[in-house]
């Protein structure tokens, strides 16, 4: 494989400190970190305290409740903090999560084929459930929506619908998740009916949702985030037992959640069913939830085996000479289309739809990159299909087989007329890292801006054609690359960068220009900086 993979130029990238550096991240944020009492009261989210009044009422009144997720991480935590707050009423509650390929997405008529309740609540889904929210109405079942997703023009007929995101809500911050808009909800709830419940409990999963979603870690997100570590480090919850276990770390970062137990806990749902995932989190006991992690786990190393298969398969169908990536194949696991859009994103650095086709239909996620809204150009070009919904950055939509390739050359119309910025990823590098600056200092420094994420990413540094010393091998399998180097012609030490998943040969001019991410390693009781490589360049 050639160890030069992309062209760039990088014209005046600053040579930074550590105070210049303190100084820069300093300037993402406009202000000081909000404490959790001035988090924004649920009352201003529209509709919030008639759903509260309406659940109260049910409960008052002994009537059956269902509840109604999704399968994602976001779907699967909302459920879960709704399940662990109705037991701790105590009071029953139906909870379902829709199996992908056996019930389709959200509540559905589908899914009400198997449901006979008084009242429904949605958490994570039913913003575009227009058909269902006529059923419920013609079979008498009240129907309360509580989403994040942004909505069409044209809004079911529910008795309340609770969602950041309506052009009638007034809650000041909109980017927030699923599992957020049912917390918030059940903080009304609990007032309503006078309980003693902590919602501070509740954290450790909603920091997962929240991070897992890749809401901004800014605002009241990142509180929420900050917060929700500390309680999953002290939480007596079960999964979060097992969580920490897992982890083995002193502190458990939001990159940890994103990279290793939201895959887990996402496995499920894209593989065989979130059932198994929502009784992970909501485990009575801890010998219980490692059972399900275990389960977890291997799931998700077929969803990595599947994933990658198709990601191949996916590269191979691509134009690359397209604004937006579209590629459909009949067999593709409908479970993974989502991740090879993003890896197919990633790849290509410009927006992706992935379709797997069944019997002429089509089904299927976008991703998008930089500051390209791919809900808007979905929704411009929603004449050829049968159903879609999302957000700015990620999508689901479904359309029939015949019509791909019309919906292609529109959605890339579109995109033609929008500014090329638009298409730059936001993950720049902030400046050069002299190699005397990487140090505990330096790991110190980088944790105070802690979580990082979407909105918040962890600053990358240049390294520019710097002289490499040596590369080797590593792991069980030798599938990672290990590169020393001297960074500069004048530097005494060299200093050493990791490729995970990677087998690198040594280029012959033996230079080196990449881009790269200092994390905390911790091995037997050591504390070390760890420079990780995110992009190698030629420019």
């Amino acid at each position: 494989m050639q160890i030069f993979l992309k062209k760039l130029r990088f014209d005046n990238v600053p040579i930074l400190d550590k105070a210049a550096l303190y100084k820069l991240l300093s300037q993402r944020f406009d202000t000081e970190d909000k404490k959790l009492s001035q988090i924004p009261t649920p009352e201003l989210l529209h509709d919030a305290p008639k759903a509260a009044r309406k659940i109260a009422d049910a409960i008052k009144s002994g009537k059956k409740i269902t509840l109604v997720g999704d399968y994602d991480v976001d779907g699967i935590s909302s459920t879960a903090i709704m399940v662990d707050f109705f037991r701790q009423i105590p009071y029953p509650l139906e909870a379902i999560i829709p199996n992908r390929f056996t019930d389709g997405y959200g509540v559905s008529p589908n899914i009400l084929k198997r449901v006979d309740s008084d009242l429904i609540i949605t958490v994570d889904n039913g913003i575009t459930a227009i058909e269902a929210a006529r059923i419920c109405k013609e079979r008498g079942i009240e129907l309360i929506i509580t989403d994040h997703h942004t909505p069409l023009d044209a809004l079911p007929h529910a008795y309340a619908i609770v969602n950041p995101k309506l052009s009638t809500c007034n809650y000041p911050f909109e980017e927030i998740c699923g599992a957020q808009v049912a917390w918030l909800l059940l903080g009304l709830v609990k007032k309503e009916l006078n309980l003693t419940i902590d919602m501070k409990q509740f954290l450790d999963i909603l920091s997962i949702a929240i991070i897992a979603d890749i809401m901004p870690l800014t605002d009241m997100n990142r509180t929420l985030v900050k917060e929700g570590l500390k309680v999953l480090m002290n939480s007596p919850r079960a999964s979060s037992a097992i969580i920490r276990d897992f982890l083995n770390k002193k502190t458990i970062t939001s990159e940890d959640i994103a990279f290793q137990i939201a895959p887990r806990i996402n496995s499920a749902g894209r593989v065989e069913d979130a059932s198994i995932a929502l009784e992970f989190l909501t485990a009575d006991s801890t010998g219980q939830a490692y059972k399900l992690f275990e389960r977890l786990s291997s799931l998700n190393e077929f969803r990595k085996e599947t994933e990658a298969d198709n990601t191949a398969e996916a590269i191979i169908l691509a134009d690359g000479s397209d604004s937006v990536i579209v590629v459909a194949k009949e067999g593709w696991h409908e479970g993974v289309v989502g991740i090879v859009a993003a890896r197919l994103s990633e790849h290509f650095s410009k927006p992706a739809i992935v379709l797997s086709i069944k019997d002429g239909i089509a089904k299927g996620s976008a991703r998008s990159i930089g500051n390209v809204n791919i809900h808007n150009l979905i929704k411009e070009n929603s004449r050829f299909l049968t159903k879609f919904g999302g957000h700015k950055m990620a999508a689901g939509v479904g359309l029939d087989e015949k019509n791909i390739e019309a919906f292609r050359d529109a959605i890339n119309k579109s995109a033609s007329i929008l500014n090329p910025d638009d298409f730059k990823s936001l993950d720049e590098v902030v400046g050069i890292l002299p190699s005397s600056e990487i140090d505990l200092e330096l790991l110190n420094l980088l944790e105070s801006f802690e979580p990082y994420g979407e909105a918040n990413s962890r600053p990358l540094f240049l390294i520019k054609d710097a002289e490499i010393v040596d590369m080797k091998t590593f792991g069980k399998e030798s599938s990672h690359s290990k590169i020393i180097l001297k960074q500069f012609a004048y530097d005494k030490n060299s200093i050493e960068l990791i490729q995970f998943k990677k087998v690198l040969d040594m280029p012959s001019e033996k230079k080196l220009t990449c881009s790269y991410r200092v994390v905390k390693n911790e091995f037997n009781s050591r504390v070390s900086a760890q420079l990780i490589i995110n992009k190698i360049y030629n420019y």
